[in-house]
């Protein structure tokens, strides 16, 4: 009997097959057909198991979903055991008062002294040359300062013409002035406030009435104020040494007929230390991302494995370990051969980042860390290597086979899971283009996206500056108050760059 025929353990020799009758045999052909496509069902029906399985236990740890979005059922972080000390400051620690102004900034200042001895009652004379100071801080009533302009129209006695007068040319025609216009882009792009919350801040607060549209009108008018500042800002990015980047999904409407397809749009971030950028596109391909980062963008990259980053060569490359964890993570709760592969890469990861916090921490030298991690780097390599040797189908769809490819994927980009091991500098995760992003989000949920491509624009420039600022510790209201104020009289818009070397750059840039 061929040794293919589906006999399922039973032993039957050529000279009995031979003596077998027709029927029986075909009859047991059928059942080894029937029984060989039942096994393939079966195997396609665990397959989908699993796949439901890693579905319905997928957390923040195991995947690139929020923590918020966590299922109940996720097992928790550990609570830390009591220690039994009383709440608040314990002995030793150094405390912190509420800060108290300069005496040049009081309104006044009220001296209070004892008249007589607590004790006995003693009248006390003298000065206390250094007085407790308790300060009451208050807001004055906001009332708006408004200044009418009166064009009168007179006739002229020869012909009858009427004329009526203009506006000075420093009064802007829209009738807020700049503190309004900065103000109402402070609530929209820092404080994330919806057109109708701005519209009801402004006049709860600084009794200021405004129509929707003129929310949007202003919108508009700090957006372009921030245009020259903003691609300043992008080129100082791409010429950057260490670029953190990434991107989120985002909702733009066709309401001016710039979405006619209604496409997804995305938005994308390049971070830096001080200075982060912002942009909106109609796509997730290469293109966006390198109109992102430049076309000759040559530094280093700290991205997760998104193939829109590819074109950037591996040795400029640094992946984000927190994504590789949250993979590592995922196979080890994969059962069989899986678990055991993920297993160990975890296991080689959490060693890894032992390490590395030792560096941050000054308790480790670079250079025994350089030594150390080699072991690591080959170890970690022997593992994906292991998965990425068991043949499976083009098609297959099993766990192992989900291993496998992600293995395979991973040891494709190895080289660029290392550069933060010998470049001072860059970050072994991405997290900084991540926290930068999670505004950006929080504003999307809120206000559901954009309606317009201005409406797009001003998101991106508004979150360029804010992010930027606070980098830098620069207060808003001030920089856009300034930039509207430029804009209106034709001035260069204060730059967003670092103060100490915004004027080098712009001696770059202008070159």
């Amino acid at each position: 009997m061929d040794e293919n025929s589906l006999t399922y353990g039973i032993e039957i020799s050529d000279s009995d097959w031979e003596k077998t009758p027709a029927n029986v045999k075909e009859l047991v052909e059928k059942m080894g057909q029937h029984i060989k496509k039942s096994d393939e069902l079966l195997a396609e029906q665990e397959a989908k198991h699993q796949e439901l399985l890693e579905k319905i236990n997928r957390t923040s740890k195991n995947s690139s979903s929020p923590p918020s979005s966590d299922p109940l059922h996720a097992e928790k972080h550990l609570e830390k055991k009591k220690s039994g000390k009383k709440r608040g400051g314990q002995p030793g620690h150094k405390g912190h008062s509420r800060k108290l102004y300069e005496l040049s900034e009081c309104e006044s200042v009220l001296d209070h002294h004892p008249q007589t001895c607590s004790c006995c009652g003693e009248i006390l004379l003298g000065e206390d040359t250094n007085p407790y100071r308790h300060q009451i801080v208050e807001i004055p009533p906001i009332s708006p300062i408004i200044v009418e302009h009166r064009l009168h129209q007179l006739m002229c006695s020869e012909c009858g013409t009427l004329t009526r007068a203009t506006l000075p040319v420093d009064v802007y025609p829209s009738g807020y002035g700049v503190r309004v216009v900065a103000l109402v882009t402070l609530l929209s792009g820092l404080y994330r406030h919806s057109t109708r919350m701005v519209q009801s801040a402004m006049q709860d607060i600084f009794g200021i009435s405004m129509s929707l549209g003129t929310v949007n009108n202003l919108r508009l008018e700090a957006s372009n104020a921030v245009k020259n500042a903003v691609e300043e800002a992008k080129i100082y990015v791409q010429n950057s040494r260490v670029v953190g980047a990434d991107e989120t999904s985002f909702v733009q409407g066709n309401v001016d007929g710039c979405n006619s397809k209604k496409s997804q749009a995305w938005l994308w971030v390049a971070v830096t230390p001080m200075v982060t950028f912002f942009q909106i596109a109609l796509s997730r391909c290469s293109d966006a991302a390198r109109d992102l980062l430049g076309e000759n963008f040559g530094g280093i990259l700290n991205s997760d494995r998104y193939a829109a980053y590819n074109w950037v060569g591996l040795g400029q490359r640094q992946l984000c370990w927190a994504h590789l964890k949250r993979e590592f993570i995922k196979i080890s709760e994969r059962p069989g051969v899986s678990k055991q592969i993920g297993n160990a890469l975890v296991k080689q990861q959490e060693k890894l980042f032992e390490l590395w916090h030792r560096v941050r921490d000054g308790t480790l030298k670079r250079c025994e860390f350089k030594l150390l991690v080699q072991e690591i780097r080959k170890d970690l390599k022997s593992c994906l290597q292991e998965a990425a040797d068991y043949q499976i189908g083009s098609r297959e769809k099993t766990p192992l086979a989900s291993t496998v490819r992600t293995c395979r994927q991973i040891l494709k980009v190895e080289p660029a899971l290392w550069m933060f091991v010998s470049v001072e500098g860059v970050e072994p995760t991405n997290n900084a283009a991540e926290r930068a992003i999670r505004p950006a989000v929080i504003w999307r949920r809120t206000s559901f996206g954009s309606q317009t491509q201005a409406g797009s624009t001003f998101v991106a420039r508004m979150l360029t500056v804010v992010t930027s600022l606070k980098s830098q510790r620069r207060n808003v209201l001030e920089f856009m108050t300034k930039a509207v104020d430029a804009a209106r009289e034709n001035k260069p818009a204060p730059s967003l760059l670092p103060q100490e070397t915004a004027s080098d750059e712009q001696v770059i840039n202008a070159a």
